[in-house]
């Protein structure tokens, strides 16, 4: 708290909003912001397309100048969402749907495509876990190398999700010992939801302003806090991903949906990061393949391969739960194991919706976190 405090203190409009005299607020404070409440107010009556082309879009684009930001109410008009066929990946089990580029999307597809390949006979053993992070590793050599605003890749996404490219991919595995892994990957600070009607209808959706709180930066006109996924850009020019006008960033955003081959549609995801292809994974796996409950495959142990919530670290993090014996295996397999609680929040805050061919709709919320699974 107190390193977050010194960092977003001084940035314009994050102690008006967020902070007491200038501290934390004790836990069971009410949280205001009437502006931002006004906002809302504003777009239910004018619409939202008052947010970039509007006078809402006038009054962030004033406070935006006052706060130092190079954003200007033409960027905001010149703003269109792009609307896109999912990537899919096709499995014994049935067919996984995710966003496509600039989110990390096609990572969680790649990863489950390798694993199926590798022919896993059970859950929770030295070869479930070194077999997901092996297709980990080989999912984030592609995002890393290829993934970025589509306008500017030179690869179609698909072709990474052929069965003659999967199955090379499934080659390069070691099923005793672990790839060399120094890459450290991008963070995030997100939340995921979930929502199944009562004729089927499925959404699997993603919120995030990326790191906490954003930028920091609260406009006071507005109340509107923004987010800082820019970060994902890289500054040196020609670099992959580097900052151009109007290009859109990397980002780690990517709900998942799976329509199974038993008649069953699944919602799921996770907050973290780098960590959502990997929890995401632990979760479709432990359920569809290998039959868990979903309320166990959610709450079943999770370790996470590379960076999340600002951490920088290549390490293989894993949840002490796990029997000892595997996390020795895993380090004898040359994996840089680091053993940490029970229930750890970095490893995600994930749920999963499954509707059964009956109507019968199953949730499961994490343990991790403070969300719930409810029916209305």
């Amino acid at each position: 708290t107190a390193d977050k405090l010194a960092e977003l203190k001084d940035v314009p409009g994050f102690a008006e909003t967020y902070l007491a005299n200038g501290n934390p607020p004790e836990t069971g404070t009410p949280f205001k912001n009437p502006a931002f409440a006004r906002t809302l107010e504003r777009l239910g009556g004018k619409g939202l397309d008052d947010f970039y082309r509007g006078g809402l879009a006038q009054d962030m684009a004033a406070d935006l100048l006052s706060a130092g930001s190079p954003v200007t109410a033409d960027d905001l008009a010149r703003h269109e969402a792009l609307v896109l066929p999912p990537l899919e990946v096709k499995l014994a089990s049935g067919t996984v749907y995710t966003m496509p580029p600039p989110t990390q999307g096609l990572a969680s597809l790649i990863l489950l495509g390798v694993f199926e390949r590798l022919g896993v006979r059970e859950a929770e053993g030295f070869e479930f876990i070194h077999g997901l992070i092996e297709a980990t590793k080989c999912a984030f050599r592609v995002r890393d190398a290829h993934v970025t605003d589509p306008e500017y890749m030179d690869v179609k996404p698909g072709d990474f999700l052929s069965a003659d490219t999967l199955d090379a991919m499934t080659a390069s595995v070691d099923g005793s010992k672990a790839a060399p892994w120094p890459e450290a990957g991008p963070g995030g600070d997100t939340v995921w939801l979930a929502a199944i009607d009562g004729e089927g209808r499925a959404v699997s959706f993603i919120q995030s302003i990326y790191w906490e709180f954003g930028s920091g930066v609260v406009l006071p006109e507005t109340g509107v806090t923004w987010q800082n996924r820019g970060t994902s850009f890289n500054l040196v020019d020609g670099a992959h991903n580097c900052l151009m006008p109007g290009r859109r960033p990397f980002h780690t955003i990517q709900p998942a949906l799976a329509r199974l081959t038993d008649g069953r549609v699944m919602a799921y995801g996770t907050m973290g990061g780098e960590g959502q292809p990997q929890t995401q994974a632990m979760i479709f796996t432990r359920h569809v393949f290998y039959g868990q409950d979903l309320q166990t495959a959610v709450t079943a142990p999770r370790w996470l391969l590379g960076r999340t919530w600002g951490v920088e670290t290549t390490k293989l993090r894993i949840e002490n739960r796990f029997d000892g014996s595997v996390l020795e295996a895993l380090k004898v397999a040359g994996h840089d194991v680091e053993e940490v609680g029970p229930f750890e929040e970095f490893m995600g805050h994930a749920g999963a919706l499954v509707r059964h061919p009956s109507g019968l709709i199953e949730c499961a919320a994490d343990p991790r976190s403070d969300g719930i699974a409810a029916g209305f």
